[in-house]
């Protein structure tokens, strides 16, 4: 460029011809004359298109075989070395490699999808899930998290569970509902199996009754994206990678689910003080206008569980998934409804709640309650030392000396009475019946009895009859050592 300014202003301004400028500056006449008439360098224009006239008989294979490999995985494509060969041994091709790759570059460019720009009205909203490791509890374990955007604000949500399954899915849309403080109007989602159970030829989605109910409760409208086209929901999907990077890295790690759902909820919180490109207000300013048009919370949570019928099992188990769970004895063999929450498992029978439990996303585990098994451990004592649902069971001191000096005065009816004072637990709290072992124990009062009658005493706040001080009234029993001797009185009075 600095010599075409000096050839330009010698001829034009200093007056220089174009026979002097070409010995001057070393170029050709011809190419001083092209200086003067473009004020800048022309760049090179093509005429007419590329032809390949070598390549053109072998056109359409090329494009057939490009064609093809739309429908194959994505690793087993054709690259343009293998197009080549494919010519040369099937169909006598002459010609070199390079106007091969040449082509097969362009024309992969004219097969790309090109998107339109999207204006997103407020009230919208997109939904997905994602994966990330966490650290819960000292266990490197996968986390599901699911992720809401509203792409007018571009305001989100994100949550963390186990698993990827109904409840989670129901449980995400009400801890989402409540964080906007609305339900958005129209919902985006991807063709997931938890909320479509059918795609008909026409394209409809036949969802599944979770999410019928879903939509029943909270009366929004749903849309879904084309199978394999996450571009349709483009800003939940650049959301679950955002929440990845930034709000998972470094790895987190904490004790508990809850603990990790409250660092991402605050990280929420502090990305609506945030200002994007291309945007003069922040999240939380637009997100104003969103609110406005979010449809009215309903006074109740949706139920978020998957509901299943089973039968309980001879040893009083009912199992889920891969787990098993306990119920109470007087249950065994009968129908009961298993509500699974993402947290807890509801056991009911004929509308009464018989079991709760602690969800298990283990395998083959056994979760028990104890306390459903002590009234058939009353019958079977003999079973108390090998009882699976007590092992493990950490009881306060005092119920194993109880339950020693009951077993050293009465044997067997020792263990009965020593369940029996365990079946207290069903109804009252494991601090009240303790007291009430400790209190037996002191006067001695070895027996069920006693525990119960000091146990009401305690509740009723009334004394004890155990205790004889309390009574001044009544006189003391003295009870003397028996001799032989005084049988013979009783032999003379009957003569």
């Amino acid at each position: 460029m600095e010599v075409y300014a000096r050839v330009r202003r010698a001829v034009q301004v200093d007056g220089m011809s174009i026979r002097q400028a070409a010995r001057e500056f070393g170029l050709s006449r011809k190419s001083i004359r092209k200086m003067l008439q473009f004020s800048l360098p022309p760049s090179y224009a093509r005429n007419k298109p590329v032809q390949r006239p070598r390549l053109g008989p072998w056109l359409g294979i090329i494009d057939q075989i490009l064609l093809d490999d739309q429908s194959q995985p994505k690793k087993q494509r054709h690259t343009a070395k293998r197009i080549w060969d494919r010519l040369k041994a099937e169909h006598a091709f002459g010609g070199g490699y390079t106007i091969v790759k040449d082509y097969v570059r362009q024309a992969r460019l004219q097969h790309k999808e090109v998107f339109v720009p999207l204006a997103h009205p407020p009230g919208d909203a997109q939904a997905d899930f994602g994966e990330a490791l966490v650290v819960i509890g000292g266990v490197e374990q996968k986390a599901h998290f699911q992720c809401f955007d509203l792409p007018h604000s571009d305001d989100c949500f994100v949550i963390a569970f186990p698993a990827e399954n109904t409840e989670a899915f129901l449980e995400g849309h009400n801890q989402a509902f409540a964080y906007f403080g609305g339900v958005p109007r129209t919902i985006l989602y991807d063709n997931t199996r938890i909320a479509v159970k059918e795609i008909a030829g026409d394209g409809e989605r036949k969802p599944t009754e979770a999410f019928s109910g879903l939509q029943s409760h909270y009366l929004f409208a749903a849309r879904f994206g084309r199978p394999g086209k996450g571009n349709d929901k483009g800003n939940v999907e650049g959301l679950v990678g955002y929440a990845r990077r930034n709000f998972m890295v470094p790895v987190p790690r904490v004790a508990s689910w809850e603990e990790l759902n409250a660092q991402l909820l605050e990280e929420c919180r502090k990305r609506r003080e945030r200002k994007l490109w291309g945007h003069r207000e922040t999240i939380a300013a637009r997100f104003e206008r969103d609110r406005e048009k979010l449809l009215p919370l309903p006074p109740t949570l949706y139920e978020a569980c998957d509901k299943r019928t089973t039968r309980v099992s001879s040893q009083s188990l009912v199992r889920y998934e891969t787990n098993d769970y306990s119920v109470p004895v007087e249950y065994g063999h009968r129908q009961v409804l298993v509500k699974a929450f993402v947290w807890e498992l509801v056991i009911g029978c004929s509308s009464e709640v018989i079991a709760r439990h602690s969800r298990s996303y283990g395998r083959e585990d056994m979760v028990f309650n104890p306390l459903h098994y002590l009234a058939l451990l009353e019958q079977k004592s003999n079973a108390l030392d090998q009882a699976a649902p007590l092992q493990g069971w950490q009881l306060p001191e005092e119920f194993a000396e109880l339950r020693r000096q009951m077993e050293a005065r009465l044997g067997k009816r020792g263990r009965r009475e020593y369940v029996q004072v365990l079946r207290l637990l069903e109804t009252f709290s494991l601090a009240e019946v303790s007291a009430a072992v400790r209190q037996a124990l002191r006067y001695p009062a070895i027996a069920f009895d006693a525990v119960k009658h000091l146990l009401l005493c305690a509740i009723e706040r009334r004394p004890p009859k155990l205790d004889l001080e309390n009574y001044p009234h009544l006189p003391v029993a003295e009870v003397a050592l028996t001799r032989a001797a005084d049988y013979q009185i009783l032999l003379a009075e009957t003569q």
